[in-house]
């Protein structure tokens, strides 16, 4: 049995975009686990265990190498009542920053 390359062209094709999901996949966990330890270290409760991509696009690492660049959105508490988003970008595979508002000042 004989491929023709169109054939070995689309198993190649079909392959990257596997390898991609499963890169792709990987970075989310990651953002997952970064954002859980800023919970934790932050006193905010991460809501729905889970981070959501919001924006993709390609930038700069600090060596100038090109990555990937993406912002997920994520579900938080501060008091257990009042549901708020928050962000954490990625950059390949390290985390930027996880942005969470500040508590609100009570003010008497």
């Amino acid at each position: 049995m004989y491929l023709s390359l169109g054939e070995i062209l689309a198993m190649l094709a079909v392959g990257a975009v596997g390898l991609h999901f499963f890169a792709a996949t990987r970075v989310r966990e990651l953002a997952l686990q970064q954002v859980a330890r800023a919970s934790e270290r932050d006193d905010f409760q991460l809501l729905d265990q889970s981070v959501h991509i919001q924006r993709i696009s390609l930038s700069r690492d600090a060596q100038g190498r090109w990555r990937v660049w993406r912002q997920y959105r994520f579900d938080y508490s501060l008091d257990g009542m009042e549901r708020r988003q928050g962000h954490v970008i990625m950059l390949g595979k390290q985390m930027q920053a996880v942005v969470v508002s500040e508590r609100p000042r009570i003010v008497h």
